[in-house]
């Protein structure tokens, strides 16, 4: 059960928009600009979430 919870806490600090910060994250992620390349999904919390990055082509 801690596993889980600290999966979910990394998650929300890392990786989930937070409207009230301007939907960033409490510790900010790399802006990445519009450029051509592949788009791919990173599984969070087991699935259930995915972040997603930009890749170069």
């Amino acid at each position: 059960m801690r596993d889980v919870l600290f999966q979910y806490f990394e998650y929300h600090h890392k990786a989930r928009t937070h409207l009230s910060l301007n939907e960033d994250c409490p510790q900010p992620r790399h802006i990445q600009p519009p450029s051509p390349g592949k788009i791919i999904a990173f599984p969070e919390l087991g699935g259930l979430h995915h972040r997603y990055e930009r890749r170069a082509a």
